[in-house]
């Protein structure tokens, strides 16, 4: 496995730098009051994703007294980590982008959750959504089934339609700091038991511009 993947984060705190959306989301669990649908903005690599399926398990993690967030122990936590849960539905928007894909998404989420409290359904790169797709979005976001969560990620929040912003909590995510990028950095290297030395790091820092993931991914290449 690519270290990005081995070390993405599995709760709010591996989550680096984002503290605006930890303190978000932290209160969210503590008041057990989720949004229906969220929308994540931000650029490339700087843990939209990861976030989404944490939020995921925060949301169906079947320990409720864990101090974590989520536990990661459970059965739920476990199969959302590992992919095999089938009330977590990614999708990819930039290549199932048409008013078609849309509607069978509709129509799926009417269906109950197979095992899990809620079904989540991650949009990437929602902007990628043709007109007519967003108009059929609009109207599931407008009546959600209380056993669905809708996270919409997108690198271009100012392609996003009013109408679809207005059904949604917006969350935004910053570039990693040259300081977030090497505690990041460090904690993949220490995992890996590899010696590499501050100034090397601070090196492939500058080389990410701000995107966790380019760093993960040159220490990988190195």
């Amino acid at each position: 496995m690519v270290l990005y993947l081995k070390y993405r984060p599995q709760n709010l705190d591996e989550l680096i730098g984002q503290e605006i959306v930890k303190k978000i989301l932290t209160a969210a669990k503590v008041s057990g009051k989720f949004s229906h649908a969220y929308l994540f903005v931000g650029p490339r690599g700087t843990g939209k994703t990861s976030t989404a399926r944490i939020l995921a398990k925060m949301v169906n993690c079947k320990n409720k007294n864990s101090t974590n967030l989520p536990c990661n122990s459970c059965d739920t936590c476990i199969s959302i980590t590992d992919g095999s849960n089938l009330d977590l539905i990614e999708i990819d928007a930039a290549s199932n982008r048409g008013i078609d894909d849309i509607r069978a998404l509709r129509e799926t989420i009417k269906l109950s959750p197979s095992s899990a409290r809620k079904k989540v359904y991650i949009i990437d790169e929602v902007h990628m959504l043709t007109t007519e797709a967003f108009n059929a979005l609009l109207k599931t976001l407008e009546e959600p089934p209380t056993h669905a969560l809708f996270i919409l990620a997108t690198t271009e929040g100012g392609k996003v339609p009013e109408t679809i912003l207005s059904r949604v909590q917006r969350l935004d995510f910053k570039l990693a700091t040259p300081s977030d990028l090497v505690l990041a950095l460090k904690r993949v290297a220490d995992g890996e038991k590899i010696k590499v030395t501050e100034d090397v790091l601070k090196m492939i820092a500058k080389k990410a511009d701000g995107s966790f993931r380019d760093g993960v991914k040159l220490l990988d290449q190195l």
